[in-house]
């Protein structure tokens, strides 16, 4: 795997647990609000680490961490990601997986090994603004197929949408809501202006209107079990 980071501790990006993220290099969309250029654009990649020095580190850290988020850029693409999460399943630490939901087969592979204990799946936009908000134009069955796959495990999940008010309506929300309608949770991330992979953002994106948030949670609410805002 193109591994380009290893945050050794967080307390926020597993729910209720004590983790390690590992950054991925490379991605498969270029959505504008990426707040991490450096793992998608190919000229800002850095020397990677190894897969030994994670291990490695994991060994060390047994009884200290409950377990390691790898996400990206975007993991699935990564050739060796089944193999390695096999490798630290193997150490007993739980996985969280942060997907774009492009890759439903190897999604399928994840959960029919049960390599994760949760999953993250970012739900960009609704079908007719993928191509915005994504920056490409993804195959939307495929994105159709892991939400299913994901919403049909038995493994914990939520589906997530960042928000900026450039890009989605209060409509287009629920609009989300009905495609992932009966999941466990929805979380909705309002856009947070820092680096973002096109750096205008900064000049014409702006969180959604608090208004506008309470539009698109009661359009949500009968829809999913569980919406977060955050």
């Amino acid at each position: 795997m193109n591994i380009a980071y290893l945050q050794k501790t967080s307390l926020i990006d597993y729910p209720k647990k004590i983790s390690a993220i590992l950054f991925t290099q490379s991605c498969n969309l270029r959505c504008p609000y990426c707040h991490n250029p450096e793992l998608v654009k190919p000229e800002l990649f850095t020397q990677t680490i190894s897969e030994d020095y994670v291990l490695s580190f994991l060994e060390n850290r047994r009884g200290k961490l409950d377990g390691l988020v790898i996400t990206g850029g975007e993991p699935a693409i990564q050739k060796g990601l089944i193999k390695f999460m096999k490798q630290v399943r193997d150490m007993g630490f739980l996985i969280k997986l942060d997907t774009n939901g492009t890759m439903p087969d190897v999604l399928d592979a994840v959960i029919n090994n049960s390599l994760a204990d949760y999953i993250a799946m970012d739900v960009k936009a609704p079908a007719g603004k993928y191509p915005l908000v994504s920056g490409t134009s993804p195959d939307m069955s495929m994105i159709l197929k892991s939400i299913r796959l994901i919403m049909g495990s038995a493994i914990s999940y939520e589906f997530r949408t960042t928000w900026a008010a450039n890009q989605l309506s209060a409509n287009d929300i629920g609009e989300i809501a009905e495609m992932i309608r009966g999941a466990k949770c929805f979380a909705l991330q309002r856009f947070s202006p820092s680096k973002h992979l096109d750096s205008a953002m900064l000049d014409y994106a702006s969180a959604p209107a608090e208004d506008e948030i309470k539009k698109a949670a009661e359009a949500c609410s009968s829809l999913v079990n569980e919406l977060i805002i955050r």
